[in-house]
């Protein structure tokens, strides 16, 4: 039984060592240590030894248990710690590759220009307001003095839903709202998309941006308004930027006048960009109306004012010097990064 009890022993350790995991573990536990092992089988035998070989052999016997089982707990120890090893090897993240470089986006220019824009006119105490794109005929047309039938309706023709509602043409029909609701002093701008039903080209677009500004206020006069887009161009522009006054005729101010810039392209030489003219044409503008004054419930024999209409696109044309408005509806990458 001793020599039994060795052999025991020395095919455990020999068996031991070759245990790849925690499965081929537990199965040598059970083999030689569980309650049908070999070593508990070679217990169930010491009821054949004499009363004076018992106690050696039960020592004997627990002692190799106890070394079987220091080993397979040592065992235990080193395939945790390899598993371990292996799991922290594969989660390791390498800090010698190079790392990913996070793009950083910029405003596209129509943005940064309106963003500028409105930071001009902040400065000069003027609010920003909104209002809907989808917008009744009354406030896009008859309040500013534009009748069904009348012929300036031509010049905007536009998308309708149906006979009343229709996609504004120029964001004046916000002017209109807010004279209605608000008692001068005014000073607005309100940007916004507006659409009309243009052949796409160079210098058109069926949806484009506009910025109309108003101001209403005791005294106004027209040298108010020359002043303040003098001032916003050459904001926009830089002090060289030189601008022209036309006289005009839009049905919702009196007097009227077309501001133009001299073109970004050719500099007044005459080009295709500004069809041979030299000078681009940027706005509308004017003194409101005394009858869409009196419309909106304000006094034109108390106060007066001046309006104007701005198209984004083509202030941000000449300020990055693009000479094709579609560029900036393409979404191409290629053109967008240079800004």
């Amino acid at each position: 039984m001793k020599e039994e009890l060795k052999s025991i022993e020395q095919r455990a350790r020999e068996e031991l060592g070759s245990v790849k995991d925690a499965k081929m573990l537990e199965d040598f536990r059970i083999r030689f240590l569980g309650k049908k092992g070999e070593i508990t089988a070679i217990l169930k035998q010491m009821g054949r030894l004499s009363p004076e070989e018992r106690p050696a052999m039960g020592q004997l016997a627990n002692k190799i248990r106890e070394n079987i089982d220091s080993a397979l707990t040592k065992k235990k120890e080193e395939l945790k710690a390899a598993a371990e090893s292996q799991r922290l090897k594969a989660e390791t993240l390498d800090i010698t590759l190079p790392g990913k470089a996070s793009k950083i986006g910029r405003p596209h220019p129509l943005n940064a220009t309106l963003e500028d824009i409105e930071e001009v006119f902040l400065g000069m105490g003027f609010d920003i307001v909104d209002g809907p794109e989808v917008e009744k005929d009354y406030y896009c047309f008859e309040a500013l003095n534009m009748p069904k039938h009348h012929p300036a309706r031509d010049t905007q023709d536009t998308f309708y839903i149906n006979e009343n509602v229709l996609l504004r043409t120029q964001t004046s029909s916000v002017q209109i709202r807010v004279m209605e609701k608000k008692k001068p002093p005014i000073r607005i701008i309100s940007p916004g998309r507006v659409y009309r039903s243009d052949t796409v080209d160079a210098t058109h677009s069926p949806l484009f941006h506009q910025i109309e500004g108003l101001v209403i206020d005791k005294g106004i006069t027209m040298a108010d308004l020359k002043g303040t887009l003098e001032l916003l161009m050459k904001r926009l522009y830089g002090e060289e930027a030189k601008v022209r006054f036309r006289p005009h005729h839009f049905p919702y101010t009196e007097p009227s006048a077309e501001v133009d810039l001299m073109c970004f392209n050719c500099h007044g030489k005459g080009c295709s960009m500004c069809k041979q003219e030299g000078w681009v044409e940027l706005l509308g503008s004017g003194m409101v109306h005394p009858k869409v004054l009196a419309d909106c419930g304000i006094d034109p024999e108390v106060y007066s004012g001046f309006a104007f209409g701005i198209g984004l696109e083509r202030i941000t044309m000449g300020r990055y010097s693009i000479n094709d408005m579609r560029l900036l509806y393409e979404n191409d990458m290629r053109f967008l990064e240079q800004f």
